[in-house]
């Protein structure tokens, strides 16, 4: 039960001191373990980013807080409620609270390169804008309209690059929405009313990036370098998904590729400027012995064929075939070639397949009936169908018992 349901609202420290790793505060209510706090530097969950974790500290005990949330339903305002890993303290009770900081600066990492990296793209052309974001895990993504290609995904890479070469310097306002267009917001904000926005100034002074935000950031911008782009990919409603890393994720990142890629490169024993050559080298080598050992697999299934123990039919002929798992499909596609005649092909893994020369005797109607009879499914065409069975004892009598069923040939 909450001890105090009209708690006030919690004076956001992480706003106004986000550089600083503890702070004083008073328990203004509970619920369960949960609690409420006067103020805090805890950043809540919110926006793409992670909560804040750390401890809370009172006269003769500690604990853990796990998660930090925000409730803004209360009537007396935004309430920050605080998760923690035992009984939490008294309403009342003084506390002192210290945050991960190594957590909180990567967190503050990836959301200061989500605001430079959206800007770069925005710079490159105000079609690429913002739809959803995400900093989560060490991969943080961008999803964004626009479709960027690969040349504009490299701009904005240069675009960034030099600019955090040059300086940017951050500075928080809150604004009224009166005085909102006075300031070069990359999109609408999200809440109306007051709001915070985030706004990173060049050497010169003048606003590069502006956006309406309530999150964490560095107050330089070269803190965040790194920032890499990993990958794009188009995900649904035609957006463009671009996955980043920054600062010490990206270092850590990108110094155990080099460490594998050395290492690649002993083993292939040339040197790293010679590694791609050297794959693309094994890269063809392998389609090279691939295609050979296809070709093996055709002779080998056509020899199986040719001494394979054909049954007379009224119609044709009949082959019961059994096989290995990775030589099934050549057979069923040799004895595909084969007119007047009826294969059925079965590995030791359970896959299997029919091969039809003959149409009163459509290979996927045949394949589905066996297959119902040993707890299997396939399907495929009238001339060849594929599946697979858990139990290939009953699969096979299954199919010698409707060949044995059939009329004998005249």
């Amino acid at each position: 039960m909450i001890s105090d349901p009209l708690s006030p609202a919690t004076e956001k420290l992480y706003w106004t001191r986000p550089q600083e790793r503890t702070f004083t505060a008073t328990v203004t209510a509970t619920d369960g373990q949960r609690v409420a706090l006067d103020r805090t530097l805890f950043y809540p969950e919110g926006g793409g980013q992670p909560c804040d974790s750390g401890t809370l500290d009172w006269p003769g005990h500690t604990a853990q807080v796990s998660d930090v949330q925000k409730d803004n339903g209360r009537a007396a305002g935004e309430t920050v409620w605080h998760t923690l890993d035992g009984q939490p303290p008294e309403v009342g009770s003084r506390v002192t609270g210290t945050l991960d900081w190594a957590r909180r600066y990567r967190h503050s990492q990836r959301h200061t390169a989500e605001h430079l990296l959206a800007q770069a793209f925005w710079r490159v052309n105000p079609a690429f804008g913002v739809r959803s974001v995400s900093m989560r895990g060490p991969e943080c993504t961008l999803d964004l309209a626009g479709q960027p290609g690969e040349s504009h995904v490299l701009a904005a890479q240069n675009i960034l690059t030099e600019r955090l070469r040059e300086g940017l310097t951050l500075q928080t306002v809150m604004v009224g929405a009166d005085q909102l267009s006075a300031y070069p917001l990359r999109r609408p904000p999200q809440v109306e009313g007051e709001v915070r926005v985030v706004l990173f100034r060049d050497a010169d002074g003048e606003v590069w990036e502006a956006s309406a935000c309530g999150g964490t950031h560095l107050p330089v911008g070269v803190q965040a370098a790194p920032v890499v782009i990993l990958r794009t990919e188009r995900v649904k409603n035609e957006l463009t998904r671009v996955t980043f890393m920054a600062g010490e994720e990206a270092t850590e990142r990108l110094s155990a590729v080099y460490g594998q890629a050395q290492a690649l490169a002993r083993g292939f024993s040339v040197g790293m400027e010679r590694l791609p050559e050297r794959v693309a080298d094994l890269q063809a080598e392998l389609r090279a012995a691939q295609e050979a050992a296809a070709a093996l697999r055709r002779q080998l299934a056509a020899g199986m064929l040719a001494q394979a123990e054909w049954k007379p039919m009224a119609e044709g002929r009949f082959a019961w075939l059994e096989t290995a798992d990775d030589l099934l499909l050549p057979v069923l596609e040799a004895a595909g070639n084969q007119p007047g005649s009826l294969s059925v092909v079965l590995a030791p893994d359970g896959s299997c397949g029919v091969a039809s020369g003959m149409a009163e005797y459509p290979a996927q109607t045949l394949l589905k009936g066996w297959l119902a009879q040993s707890g299997g499914r396939g399907g495929g065409r009238a001339e060849l169908a594929r599946g697979a069975t858990p139990q290939p004892e009953l699969f096979r009598n299954a199919v010698l018992g409707w060949l044995d069923a059939l009329p004998l040939p005249q």
